[in-house]
């Protein structure tokens, strides 16, 4: 009998270390974004659960991803504050033993709020925070107002029904786009459509496509899934088809289809890497094929400093600062680059490095990076009315605009940039950029020909160039317009400074506009309506005159002039 309850405490303590180890601990994590989905660098996040004593407090990275680990099963409430945001709340998040459960929260201004209660399914605008790094489209929740008699706060609903909602936009364009070979037609039509699949995975397709059967055409359709530990995969399919205008192929046509995979990956609590590669086949006067590599690697000093390396070979596509993933040439822009030297078609090789260190002090935000390109068969913009007339063979048409690609040969160069940026207030943004680095220029005009070795016509040179620029929104109006102002010093300059410039001070050369207003709905559309003006260079600076064959002069240009403008629909 003694020994019997001798073994007693034995089995007891087994039979609680058997409970004990089947009491798992959990984690949440997820991604703080504002409305317009830009990650949220610095947003406190607390979390308190119904047996915690105290609310855990963590804090977003610079893509916006929190994480709590080693937290027991139970129901939580989740609140993300951020400084000129309304706190946003998410109530009721339960969490089983052992399980990893991933909360999306999105950061609302007040004036965001008030605009979305009263309609459904409004989009709000980009508030032009600090991108800290490129955006990433995220589904936003729908919202409610918590009105308990305190502080306003933003509380999104905790059923996943909005999950399965898909969003779409469409923009009908017109106008000359500008931008060499490649750019759309004067009236095309802009698409996307984005749908969340099993949870966390997204899939969408967009296009731009023309009014007619040999217009430019852009497709591209892409998945991408989150995962509870920041791990973002995806993979991308782009398929273009355009006409060309050049000797000995007056009619002939491009197509080039482009596979791009990409992940983002969290290395530590203070550093993540991002990294992916696009392989790229173009049928043209022949085949061609290329890889385009790129991936930059974040590591967070504080949460308010970050330091980055950054790779990167292709031009960079900053379509999204203007806060609509459809806008004007959204897809045209992503390439390939082509020129021609003697009727033989040459992609444009690139491959910039460049290491930044970005740090945000309240209100204000200052970046510096020193960055080294290498560009092959750089492709220049040209302008000319009589292009369709040369053959040389060393001019490659855009046969919907007055405007050519050319050859410029190769580009080494290393270079430095300053970017300072001020939120004055919620509705106004201002960014200055300073660079300096070297350029492609035109050498003696006198003797300059659109024929021969390109190479012979060009010099590089060091340039210093002054980047100006303010956002915002005006608040009655709901207008959201960007106007930017990029000066060059020097003359015959044919191509810009620092061109890979991913960072918020990134700018067109020359003066330019952009608008977004929101316009009154039919009752019978679910959606809203937007009118869109895009002006590039309007003042029709940095023409670079150069004698054609035939004797008439057309121009090596940076950014040409160009207005374009329509209607979109967000539904």
């Amino acid at each position: 009998m003694n020994r019997k309850l001798g073994c007693l405490p034995v089995l007891l303590l087994a039979t609680a270390a058997s409970l004990c180890g089947q009491t798992r601990l959990g984690t949440i994590s997820g991604v703080v974004r504002n409305s317009s989905g830009a990650p949220q660098m610095g947003a406190a996040v607390q979390l308190l659960g119904a047996q915690a004593a105290a609310a855990i407090l963590v804090y977003t990275d610079s893509r916006g991803h929190y994480s709590a680990h080693d937290l027991p099963a139970g129901r939580y409430q989740i609140k993300a504050t951020e400084p000129s945001f309304l706190p946003t709340l998410r109530e009721n998040v339960s969490l089983r033993s052992g399980a990893a459960v991933v909360v999306n929260l999105t950061l609302n201004t007040l004036f965001e709020a008030l605009q979305i209660m009263p309609v459904r399914g409004r989009t709000a605008d980009d508030n032009d925070d600090w991108r800290w790094t490129l955006r990433s489209m995220a589904n936003r929740p729908i919202l409610r107002v918590l009105d308990n008699g305190g502080p306003l706060v933003i509380v999104a609903n905790s059923d996943n029904q909005n999950d399965r909602v898909i969003k779409a936009r469409v923009a009908f364009m017109a106008g000359a786009e500008g931008e060499g070979f490649g750019s759309p037609a004067d009236q095309s039509t802009s698409f996307k459509v984005e749908k969340s699949i099993f949870s966390s995975g997204t899939l969408s397709l967009g296009g731009n496509v023309g009014q007619t059967l040999d217009a430019p055409a852009v497709l591209r359709a892409a998945y991408s899934h989150q995962f509870a530990d920041g791990e973002r995969p995806q993979v991308a399919v782009t398929v273009r088809r355009l006409q060309a205008q050049t000797m000995g192929a007056e009619h002939a046509a491009l197509q080039a289809l482009a596979l791009t995979l990409s992940d983002q990956v969290r290395l530590a609590d203070f550093a993540e890497v991002e990294y992916g590669t696009e392989y790229q086949t173009v049928q043209f006067l022949g085949r061609r094929a290329a890889f385009h590599p790129f991936g930059a690697l974040d590591v967070h000093l504080s949460p308010d400093a970050v330091l980055e390396y950054r790779y990167a070979s292709t031009m960079p596509n900053m379509t999204a600062e203007k806060g609509f993933d459809a806008a004007p040439a959204d897809l045209s822009e992503s390439g390939p680059r082509v020129s021609l030297v003697g009727v033989s078609p040459r992609l444009e090789q690139a491959a910039h490095q460049e290491i930044s260190l970005s740090r945000r002090v309240g209100e204000n935000s200052f970046q510096v990076a020193a960055y080294m390109d290498r560009i092959a068969n750089t492709a220049l913009l040209g302008v000319g009315d009589n292009v369709a007339d040369d053959n040389s063979g060393n001019l490659l048409a855009d046969p919907y605009s007055s405007t050519f690609t050319y050859n410029g040969g190769s580009l080494h160069t290393s270079g430095v940039r300053a970017v300072a940026q001020r939120k004055f207030s919620p509705w106004m943004t201002g960014t200055l950029d300073l660079a300096y680095g070297g350029v492609i220029a035109a050498s003696d005009p006198s003797a300059f020909m659109l024929v021969g070795e390109p190479s012979l016509n060009f010099d590089a040179v060091r340039r210093t160039a002054i980047a100006a620029k303010l956002s915002g929104k005006i608040p009655r109006s709901k207008t959201s317009w960007i106007a930017s102002y990029k000066w060059n010093n020097g003359a015959r300059a044919v191509t810009a400074v620092d061109a890979f410039n991913a960072s918020p001070g990134q700018a067109d050369p020359f003066l330019n506009f952009f608008l977004r207003q929101p316009l009154p709905c039919p009752g019978f559309i679910p959606g809203q309506m937007e009118a869109l003006i895009d002006v590039r260079n309007l003042l029709a600076q940095g023409y670079v005159p150069v004698l054609g064959q035939d004797g008439h002069t057309m121009y090596l240009v940076q950014s040409a002039r160009s207005v374009r403008g329509g209607v979109a629909f967000s539904f």
